[in-house]
C-alpha cells in the first residue's frame, strides 16, 4: 500500500476528425512527438503501426539544441548552429532549457500583508509560531545542486550559475531572463520561449517534410520536475511555434512507455532514471496491462551532462592557468573550444579509460595537450553522481516499497552511459543490472510518440493507459506566512480540490490569493507562483465570509485557480504564473508574428546566401582551372587567358566590396556577366 492514495483521473483524449495522409492512410488529426532537449532534440511520428523517429535535413535523428545568428543576419538552427559556437560564441544559443521559466535574480517570496491575506482563522497565527520554531524538523525540502550536492535550494532557483557559464549575453528585464545576441548589424532580444519556440519549429518542419503535410498538434516532452512556470513557458513556446494543440508529457513518462509498449509480462514497478545533458528526474511507475501509472517522482533541472563538463572544463582551466600563468576565462572563443573538445572526451571515456584533449593554437598561439583519465573524471564529477543516488531513494520513501519490489531499473538520457553512474545504480540495487535494452537517447522520443499515436487514434495503441503525478505541492499563503497545502506532490493529475477559507480583519472587503508552489510549511521558503484578488466581500466580522479556493491542475500539470465568496457568488480566477515569467496573450501574438517573419527571413537569407556561394563557387572554380596547366589553363590562348582572368578578379573584388549589401539579384547579374564573357571561348574550344 503506498502511503500517498489519490482519486485517480482517466482522460483518454482523442480528437473527433478525419484527415488524409500522403501514405493514404485515413485517421484522426496526427499528432507528432518532439523530445525537447537541453542538448539535441528529436521529432517522431507514429505510422503504419509503428514508431517512426525521422531524420533532420542533415540525415540524423538528433538535431542540436542550438540557434546561432550570423553577420550576414542568417539564423541557423541545429547542426549548423553548432557547428558556429567556437567561432561565434556570442552569438549561438544554446541550454535555453535551463533559462525557460525561470528567474534572473531569484524566486520571489511572499512580501506578507496580513490584511489581504486569506487565513484559516487565527489559529494560524499559533501554529505559525510552532512552526517556525521547528519547521527544521520537519521540512524534507527538494534538493537541487548547481554544481554542490547538499544546498537545498527553492523550486524554481535564480539562473544566475547558469549564466556565468554561457558565452551569449543574458539581460535581467523585470527578473526575467532575456537572451541579447546581434543579428546581423543589428542588436536583438528574446525571450527564452521564442528561442525554444524556433527548436520545436525547426522539429515540426522536419516532420512536416517526412509526412508531407502540415502539422498543428504535438506530444512535447519536458522533465517530471518541471514546475508549473516551466511548463507553461514550454507551451507558450509551442504556440508561438505554430502549434495549436500541445499535450505535454514527463520525460520518465515517456521511457517507460517505451519500455513497457510491447511488454506483456504482469503488472510490476520500475525506476526511470532520466539523466540527459541538463536536467536530471527519476519516477517509480507501476506498469501492466497497458496502464502506465506514475507514483512518485524527484529530481533536478540543473543537473546533468553539462555540469560534468564544467567540472572537467573548470580543472583544465585551472591547470592551464598554473602552467602558462594565462587565465582563458574571459576569452569566449578558446573556453568554446575548450567545451567543445571535453565534451568529446567525456564521450570517449564511455569507452576508454583515457583520452589525449588536443587544441592547436588554444590562446596566444600556445597548443593544449592534456590526458584525461576515467578516474580523473569520475573524481572531479562524484559528488554530482553520488546525489542522484538521494532521488532514488527519495522515491522510495514516498513508497512503501523496497529496493528489492524493483523489476527494473530503466537508464534513459546520454549522461547514463557514464560508467560510473551505471556502476552506482547497480550497486545501489544489490548487483541488479540496470536495463540498457533501450537506446537511452531514444527511449524518451520513442514513448512520446506512442503517446502521440493514442491521441491520434492510432491502430495499435488504443490499449495504452497514462496517469502521471503534479511534481511539487502547490497551495495559498495564509495568515502568519503559513502555506496552507491544496494539491500534494505526487497527486494524479488531472485533479481538483477545494477548500474554506475566511478573513483576518473585520470589515474585509479584498482577500488577495497567493498561490505557491514548494514542500516547506511557510510560504517564504516556496517558490511564488502568482496572485489575483477577490473583491467587493460584504462587511462582516473577521472569520465570517466563506471564501473557496478551488485548485485545478490539468492534464499538462497547469494550476488554475478560482475563489468564490459563498454569500455573493462573486467569482474570480487565474491560470496562476509568476508575473515576471508569464507571457501575455498580447506577448504570445506578437511573438507567433515574429516567428512567421523570421521564418520568411530565413527563406530570403538563404536564396540570398544560395545566390552569393553559386558566384563565388563559380569564380573560384573558373579561377583554379585556369591556373591548372593540364586543365583549361593549358588550352586557352594568352588573349582568352587574360580576358577571363581580368573578369575573375573584378568578381572578387566586387564580392569583398558588396556581399554584405548585395541582394539576390544583384548575385544572379554579376553570374551572368561573367558566363557571358566566359560562354563564347567555351564554345569555341568545344568546337575545335
Amino acid at each position: 500500500m503506498f502511503k500517498f492514495v489519490s482519486l485517480v483521473v482517466i482522460i483518454l483524449a482523442t480528437t473527433t476528425f478525419a484527415q488524409e495522409d500522403t501514405s493514404g492512410e485515413k485517421d484522426f488529426v496526427t499528432f507528432i512527438a518532439i523530445d525537447l532537449g537541453t542538448s539535441y532534440s528529436r521529432v517522431g511520428v507514429f505510422k503504419h503501426g509503428r514508431v517512426e523517429i525521422i531524420a533532420n535535413d542533415q540525415g540524423s535523428l538528433m538535431t542540436p539544441s542550438y540557434v546561432a545568428f550570423t553577420a550576414d543576419g542568417e539564423r541557423l538552427i541545429g547542426d549548423a548552429a553548432k557547428n558556429q559556437l567556437t567561432s561565434n560564441p556570442e552569438n549561438t544559443i544554446f541550454d535555453v532549457k535551463r533559462l525557460i521559466g525561470r528567474e534572473l535574480s531569484g524566486p520571489r517570496v511572499n512580501g506578507g500583508s496580513s490584511n489581504h491575506s486569506t487565513t484559516l482563522s487565527q489559529t494560524a497565527q499559533y501554529w505559525n509560531y510552532i512552526i517556525q520554531i521547528f519547521s527544521n524538523l520537519f521540512w524534507d525540502p527538494i534538493v537541487e545542486t548547481a554544481g554542490t550536492a547538499d544546498r537545498p535550494d527553492p523550486p524554481l532557483p535564480s539562473v544566475q550559475p547558469v549564466i556565468k557559464k554561457i558565452p551569449f549575453t543574458v539581460i535581467n528585464r523585470k527578473s526575467k531572463p532575456i537572451i541579447s545576441v546581434n543579428v546581423g548589424s543589428e542588436q536583438k532580444y528574446f525571450e527564452p520561449e521564442e528561442i525554444s519556440a524556433m527548436l520545436l519549429r525547426k522539429m515540426r518542419e522536419t516532420a512536416e517534410a517526412y509526412l508531407g503535410y502540415k502539422v498543428t498538434h504535438a506530444v512535447v516532452t519536458v522533465p517530471a520536475y518541471f514546475n508549473n512556470a516551466q511548463r507553461q513557458a514550454t507551451i507558450d513556446a509551442a504556440t508561438i511555434s505554430g502549434l495549436n494543440y500541445v499535450r505535454l508529457i514527463n520525460e520518465p513518462t515517456a521511457a517507460a512507455i517505451a519500455y513497457g509498449f510491447n511488454d506483456k509480462e504482469g503488472e510490476k514497478n520500475i525506476v526511470v532514471f532520466d539523466l540527459g545533458g541538463g536536467t536530471f528526474d527519476v519516477s517509480l511507475l507501476t506498469i501492466g496491462n497497458g496502464v502506465f501509472e506514475v507514483v512518485t517522482t524527484s529530481g533536478n533541472t540543473r543537473l546533468g551532462g553539462r555540469d560534468f563538463d564544467e567540472r572537467v572544463m573548470e580543472h583544465f582551466i585551472e591547470l592551464f592557468k598554473t602552467k602558462t600563468g594565462k587565465d582563458i576565462r574571459k576569452d569566449n572563443q578558446t573556453v568554446q573550444k575548450l567545451r567543445h573538445e571535453v565534451d568529446r572526451a567525456k564521450r570517449i571515456l564511455s569507452s576508454q579509460h583515457q583520452t589525449t584533449i588536443k587544441i592547436a593554437s588554444f590562446y596566444n598561439n600556445e597548443d593544449f595537450n592534456e590526458i584525461l583519465t576515467r578516474a580523473k573524471f569520475e573524481e572531479l564529477n562524484m559528488d554530482l553522481f553520488l546525489s542522484t543516488l538521494k532521488s532514488i531513494q527519495k522515491v522510495l520513501d514516498d513508497t512503501d516499497l523496497i529496493k528489492n519490489d524493483i523489476a527494473k531499473v530503466i537508464l534513459v538520457g546520454g549522461s547514463t552511459r557514464i560508467p560510473k553512474v551505471q556502476r552506482l545504480i547497480k550497486d545501489y540495487f544489490y548487483g541488479k543490472e540496470p536495463s540498457c535494452d533501450i537506446n537511452p537517447d531514444e527511449a524518451v522520443v520513442y514513448g512520446a510518440t506512442v503517446q502521440a499515436g493514442v491521441l491520434s487514434g492510432k491502430p495499435g495503441t488504443r490499449d495504452i493507459v497514462l496517469l502521471d503525478v503534479n511534481p511539487l505541492t502547490m497551495g495559498i499563503d495564509t495568515d502568519g506566512g503559513v502555506m496552507s497545502k491544496m494539491i500534494r506532490r505526487n497527486t494524479a493529475i488531472p485533479t481538483q480540490k477545494s477548500q474554506i477559507f475566511s478573513t483576518t480583519a473585520d470589515n474585509q472587503a479584498v482577500v488577495a490569493i497567493e498561490v505557491f508552489e514548494g514542500e516547506h510549511p511557510m510560504t517564504r521558503y516556496n517558490y511564488f507562483l502568482g496572485k489575483f484578488d477577490l473583491t467587493d466581500i460584504p462587511p462582516a466580522p473577521k472569520g465570517v465570509p466563506r471564501i473557496e479556493v478551488t485548485f485545478e491542475v490539468d492534464i499538462n500539470g497547469i494550476l488554475k485557480v478560482t475563489a468564490v465568496d459563498i454569500e455573493t457568488g462573486k467569482t474570480n480566477s487565474a491560470i496562476v504564473n509568476s508575473n515576471s515569467n508569464h507571457l501575455s496573450p498580447d506577448d504570445i501574438k506578437r511573438m507567433i508574428k515574429d516567428s512567421e517573419r523570421f521564418a520568411e527571413e530565413d527563406k530570403k537569407v538563404k536564396y540570398r546566401v544560395d545566390a552569393k556561394n553559386e558566384l563565388e563557387s563559380y569564380v573560384y572554380s573558373l579561377k583554379t582551372q585556369i591556373a591548372d596547366k593540364n586543365k583549361l589553363g593549358g588550352r586557352l590562348s594568352s588573349e582568352e587567358k587574360f580576358t577571363i582572368e581580368k573578369e575573375i578578379e573584378e568578381k572578387i573584388k566586387w564580392l569583398d566590396e558588396n556581399q554584405a549589401t548585395a541582394q539576390v539579384n544583384d548575385f544572379i547579374t554579376q553570374k551572368k556577366f561573367i558566363e557571358d564573357v566566359v560562354a563564347p571561348i567555351m564554345a569555341k574550344l568545344y568546337r575545335e
